[in-house]
């Protein structure tokens, strides 16, 4: 069978902070050239403070933190972005969105609060009401930032069980079980971490049998095994790997943790030293094999990204309000600077989106 000549288009969502920026546009959407590795904004969003945004399972809506609570976008299909509604959290500004496995609730996590929420998401993509929410409550190993709760990731298991919550704070990650018929969570594991590690973001492998947990303070990776044993979550760590060889982690701290579009690589990063790292995914096992780690000429890469093709890559870096591009070439397991910058103020993450 002939191959199809007709190329894939993508657009990339980019969402950052607008507090102390010169406008309000908290969401800029781009075009992406795949074969030239770069991206050119086509259009911006006015939202304030697009702390993080994240894709429906159906690829129909983009979802959004906002200052009010957050933020339903329907997806055109040249990638623009309209406005279904807005709902409230009943909390402070959250940090992390993210669905169950049937785009049936949106799950929020609250940093500054401590909270989870949990919000119903209506057939067409918009939000509903709030149906459950919990705050995380203790007192963590060091005073400062990191003496109370901090909700900052949230995942829910592939075979939609249960909900994690990360607490960067408590140095844990609280496991709920899920009910996604009522949007209910019920407490039911907890992950201990290390102290002073602050787990900060989590993915699941493709096939949900793998969790790895990124450590902001720790600058490390663990990989966990997932099953499910006579009705309970069972986790098992199987791997730690260092995102950094300094043994003096103060001053520097992971942030990005992102999977390629196959699954084939994770990519992450360490503010401080400002590098991204990409290791390669042993599918099997789960375990992970660094590949490459080199500077992301920015400061604070808060989040880094492959382009869908993994031949380039983006690093969105908050403290420099720039985006910088690589060729990435797994051979020589390099990154090679791939024309200018682009400037953003304060980027958070990015989403691509094939269209």
């Amino acid at each position: 069978m002939a191959k199809s000549t007709k190329k894939d288009s993508y657009v990339a969502y980019v969402a950052s902070y607008t507090s102390g920026s010169k406008d309000s546009y908290g969401i800029r959407i781009y075009d992406v050239d795949l074969e030239k590795g770069r991206m050119t904004e086509k259009e911006k969003v006015n939202i304030t403070n697009s702390s993080y945004i994240a894709l429906s399972h159906d690829r129909k809506t983009l979802y959004s933190i906002t200052d009010a609570g957050v933020e339903a976008y329907h997806i055109e299909a040249d990638g623009s972005l309209t406005i279904l509604n807005k709902a409230s959290i009943n909390g402070m500004r959250g940090c992390y969105i993210n669905m169950d496995q049937n785009d049936k609730f949106l799950v929020c996590a609250g940093y500054h609060d401590g909270k989870v929420t949990i919000l119903r998401l209506n057939d067409d993509g918009s939000i509903g009401e709030i149906t459950d929410e919990k705050f995380h409550k203790g007192l963590g190993t060091i005073a400062g930032r990191n003496h109370t709760p901090h909700v900052q990731c949230l995942k829910v298991t592939k075979d939609n069980k249960y909900l994690l919550a990360a607490d960067l704070g408590m140095d844990r990650v609280n496991v709920y079980r899920f009910d996604t018929e009522n949007g209910k969570i019920s407490d039911i594991d907890v992950i201990h971490c290390d102290q002073e590690s602050s787990p900060r973001h989590m993915q699941f492998s493709k096939d949900g049998r793998f969790l790895y947990v990124v450590f902001e303070q720790q600058c490390s990776i663990n990989i966990y095994s997932y099953k499910e044993q006579n009705g309970l979550p069972s986790f098992e760590e199987l791997q730690s790997v260092q995102n950094s060889e300094e043994q003096d982690t103060i001053g520097v701290a992971s942030s990005a943790l992102k999977f390629s579009d196959d699954y084939n690589y994770l990519v992450s990063s360490v503010a401080g030293e400002n590098n991204a790292i990409i290791y390669s995914v042993d599918k099997e096992t789960g375990l992970l094999t660094k590949k490459i780690e080199l500077p992301v000429s920015g400061a604070y890469p808060k989040d880094v990204s492959l382009f869908p093709d993994n031949r380039h890559l983006v690093s969105l870096n908050q403290e420099s309000n720039t985006m910088t591009f690589f060729k990435v070439d797994f051979d020589k397991n390099t990154l090679v600077m791939n024309g200018p910058e682009l400037l953003v103020d304060r980027p958070n993450c990015i989403v691509f989106h094939k269209l």
